[in-house]
């Protein structure tokens, strides 16, 4: 039942991934890196806050929700390989500030939004 739940969850989150895609290659004439970068940091504060709030007891989720949220839906949504790939793809370009600030900039301000969504999560 988990493996349904991680599937139906990755599948949405997937879904979810492209029609972000789709958005901010409508707003930028170049989406990459900036879609990816939408994606994980949105990611990030989603998790953070879901992570804050279940260590906090404000919510209880058993193994299967964890299953169906954290992996399936984040998981499908955030995908850590996507970032690898539009930084090698700039590197290659001959883009390579580009590719060190994408790195740089996703990596901290990632660790800053899970930090603050942890910390909004965890507010009584």
């Amino acid at each position: 039942m988990i493996w349904l739940a991680v599937a139906v969850g990755g599948a949405l989150g997937s879904l979810a991934r492209h029609g972000a895609n789709v958005l901010v290659a409508l707003m930028f004439e170049r989406p990459v890196p900036y879609a990816t970068a939408a994606v994980n940091l949105a990611g990030s504060l989603a998790i953070g806050v879901l992570a804050g709030q279940i260590a906090s007891g404000r919510l209880v989720m058993g193994q299967l929700g964890r299953a169906f949220v954290l992996v399936g839906i984040l998981g499908g949504f955030t995908t850590f390989s996507s970032f690898m790939l539009d930084t090698l793809t700039l590197a290659h370009s001959g883009d390579r500030a580009l590719a060190f600030s994408n790195v740089v900039g996703q990596t901290g301000l990632g660790l800053l939004a899970v930090y603050l969504g942890y910390e909004l999560g965890a507010l009584r």
